[in-house]
């Protein structure tokens, strides 16, 4: 007790001068409005501050969970879309889904391990023949087009990438709709080409370049990328049309795999085509 007492009497004048310092500051903040306002807009600044940094770690913990639920949400809008579904019926109203019938369905995956600096370059997704993969499906992300299931195991799966040596995807340019077969240079990730359009069509830079949904292995409409520039072929009529994918191999992370209902179907119309007799 006798040294709080001497503490007190030491130190006397410097706790008299913060307690009058306290209630000065008190009355500034409360009746004048501008310091009142600053100290509030900088306590909230603080506080929503900590509260970002607490939202974005809680964040952190449930990417994965919000992935799936991302990949599932886009299944269900895609499965949606006119466009994966063929009209079998040619009533204005519909009755009982007759009307339209699905086309395409999509399995989720995620990309575990992948090459691009080979000349014909390979993604392994996490998912294989358990969950209905087979060989020869299209694989495609958000951003456009991935590749083709080259083999699969029970739980795994091999694509191979558009950034391969025979792509050989079927493509058109909108808004013309000329179509074309996509390449690969072998040594830019970030750009193919499109080949076989004659250079008297005439093709403006930025147009888009999508899936043709030829071979039944993709839906007609995917991206695949934006013309950059036109460069003639020596010796050939036709344009060597460079694109900028729109997909970045290099940081590919969640694909969905299609799956074509009616892929029979067509395979087995287009296998009565004549042959050609050759000379």
């Amino acid at each position: 007790m006798r040294n709080l007492i001497a503490f007190l009497e030491r130190f006397k004048i410097f706790i008299y001068f913060i307690f009058l310092q306290v209630i000065a500051l008190s009355f500034y903040f409360s009746y004048i409005s501008y310091p009142r306002g600053q100290f509030l807009t900088s306590t909230w600044a603080i506080s929503g501050t900590f509260l970002n940094f607490q939202n974005d770690f809680i964040k952190f913990f449930h990417l994965e969970e919000n992935n799936v639920v991302l990949q599932q949400e886009n299944i269900r809008l895609r499965k949606n879309q006119l466009s994966n579904y063929v009209k079998i019926s040619s009533e204005l109203v519909q009755k009982n889904d007759t009307i339209y019938k699905q086309h395409y369905d999509f399995i989720p995956g995620k990309v575990i391990n992948s090459t691009i600096t080979r000349r014909n370059n390979y993604f392994t997704l996490n998912i294989g023949s358990s969950q209905g993969v087979r060989v020869g499906m299209g694989v495609f992300s958000d951003n456009g087009v991935v590749g083709i299931i080259y083999m699969t195991s029970r739980y795994f799966s091999l694509v191979k990438s558009v950034l391969s040596e025979n792509s050989n995807l079927d493509v058109e340019i909108q808004p013309t709709g000329i179509h074309g077969y996509l390449k690969w240079g072998g040594t830019n990730p970030q750009r193919g080409s499109v080949i076989g359009i004659s250079t008297d069509i005439k093709l403006k830079k930025n147009s888009l370049v999508y899936t043709r949904g030829g071979s039944g292995i993709f839906p007609k409409g995917i991206p695949i990328g934006r013309v950059e520039k036109l460069l003639p072929i020596e010796g050939k009529p036709i344009w060597d049309v460079v694109i900028k994918f729109s997909q970045d191999y290099r940081s590919i992370q969640n694909v969905y795999v299609i799956k074509n209902l009616m892929q029979e179907e067509q395979k087995k119309l287009e296998a009565n085509i004549p042959a050609e007799n050759k000379k």
